[in-house]
């Protein structure tokens, strides 16, 4: 059995270009199929948030056009509402990256508002990134690489190969056009190695010990390329 730590968004809104606070959270899919990946597999599941904070669902990840259909909807409110680690997060500051055999970043715009500039979760992913344990990071939580960068724009994560929510799929949910930064943009001016595959289908990069997932359909299969380098 490998520990496992869930890093989570702790933001309930995303500040937009106009000033606009858009209630959102962490997307539901994204902490659902992997959590049921990690734990199917019979491993254990810690999850840490900024400050403590509950995590809290984008309601948009629940509506059956968005999950999928009602069925989908349905099991993943379940899992949620099952899954008691979500009740009882850690502070990042309290984290010891010895404790964990991986890491694992789910999405949702929550990221774009915190954990972009969260300095206990970017001097978290340094350390992840140098330990060689798999870190798993999708959808717009690589947006947490932006709080890795040091005073002189530095970051290890220069030239990795990723991937993460395009500015197409942002287009297509609405956002690309109100946000204060899209994440395609801010990942290759990092710059990482960007790439992406058609939106919305599964798409994975795995370099190194980063496995990156483009959007929500790709959280599974990285979950699965994640336990399979817990076992390699």
């Amino acid at each position: 059995m490998a520990k496992i730590l869930c890093v989570m968004t702790g933001a309930s809104y995303w500040t937009l270009k106009d000033g606009h606070r858009h209630p959102t959270g962490y997307w539901a899919e994204e902490f659902v199929a992997p959590y049921t990946v990690f734990t199917d597999a019979g491993h254990e599941v810690t999850v840490a948030t900024p400050h403590e904070a509950i995590p809290v669902v984008d309601t948009m990840s629940l509506r059956p056009g968005m999950a999928g259909g009602e069925e989908n909807s349905l099991r993943e409110e379940a899992v949620i509402e099952k899954a008691e680690e979500l009740r009882h997060p850690i502070s990042l500051r309290d984290v010891r990256l010895e404790d964990y055999d991986a890491v694992y970043y789910p999405g949702g715009h929550g990221p774009m508002e915190d954990l972009s500039v969260d300095p206990d979760s970017g001097a978290l992913l340094r350390e992840a990134l140098a330990s060689g344990k798999p870190l798993g990071v999708v959808c717009h939580a690589p947006a947490a690489f932006l709080a890795t960068r040091d005073e002189n724009g530095g970051t290890p994560f220069a030239n990795y190969r990723v991937t993460g929510f395009c500015n197409e799929e942002e287009t297509g949910v609405g956002f690309a056009d109100k946000a204060k930064w899209l994440l395609e943009d801010e990942l290759k001016k990092l710059p990482t190695d960007y790439s992406r595959g058609p939106a919305w289908e599964p798409y994975t990069v795995a370099d190194r010990n980063l496995i990156t997932g483009q959007n929500p359909a790709s959280s599974g299969p990285l979950a699965k390329e994640l336990v399979q380098a817990l076992s390699s």
